[in-house]
């Protein structure tokens, strides 16, 4: 019974945020007239007041109104009465801590898995995963457990970069350390270009924005998959 929107990025670059997936967001909220927002990911660290007002201006221009959890006294309350929910970008790390410390990743997975609309950026595409083992994000805190909300059966990596071969960084690329996390871990890793997303229905699941998605499975050679294309069996 999903209806989510899991998105490698809210900007891009020369857009406003989030207006690129405007016309999907229209129709991923069409039922809702307000949006609970999850900030704990906190980019640059800003305030979780100043990340909802930024936030609810966005949403301003389709017309909704935007309430932030961290307002509310029971936040488990509060994902149980949402009609909608928007977890933004910033710090996975930090995210999965405080989904943890407030008791919301049980209740969040059954709203989203009952079909409240849920729409991911970054972190927040990143915890729909299995785990959030292949975050791109700095470890500033230590949550008391890796487990996300299994949304979709595989992991996510966001802001998937592809080696480049002009570079002179000797560092390891995205694809190193996503075959390093599969020789520990079996489950596979979609990687996810900015601008695309994937169009969770149901059991469905579809890749849109127009560009390709790096496919890393255990033991395999990483593959591309083509914009439109289904990711239902990749598990």
């Amino acid at each position: 019974m999903a209806n989510c929107i899991i998105a490698s990025t809210s900007t891009l670059h020369g857009s406003d945020p989030l207006m690129y997936l405007k016309e999907s967001l229209v129709k991923l909220y069409a039922d809702c007239k307000e949006i609970l927002f999850i900030p704990y990911a906190r980019p640059g660290g800003i305030s979780h007041d100043e990340y909802t007002i930024g936030v609810n201006n966005i949403f301003k221009k389709i017309d909704k109104k935007i309430s932030s959890i961290h307002m509310f006294d029971n936040p488990i309350e509060a994902i149980t009465d949402a009609k909608g929910i928007y977890t933004g970008g910033g710090n996975t790390f930090l995210l999965v801590d405080q989904l943890h410390r407030q008791g919301i990743i049980e209740p969040l997975t059954k709203a989203i898995l009952s079909g409240v609309p849920y729409l991911g950026t970054s972190a927040g595409s990143n915890i729909c995963g299995l785990d959030m083992k292949t975050t791109n994000d700095m470890p500033i805190v230590h949550p008391q457990s890796f487990k996300t909300l299994g949304v979709v059966p595989f992991n996510i990596n966001p802001h998937y970069l592809d080696p480049d071969p002009t570079s002179k960084h000797k560092g390891e690329t995205r694809e190193t350390r996503i075959k390093e996390f599969h020789q520990l871990n079996p489950q596979p890793v979609v990687g996810l270009r900015e601008g695309s997303w994937l169009r969770v229905t149901n059991s469905e699941i579809f890749l849109r924005g127009g560009l390709s998605a790096r496919i890393f499975e255990k033991n395999k050679t990483p593959y591309e998959l083509e914009n439109g294309s289904s990711l239902s069996e990749l598990n």
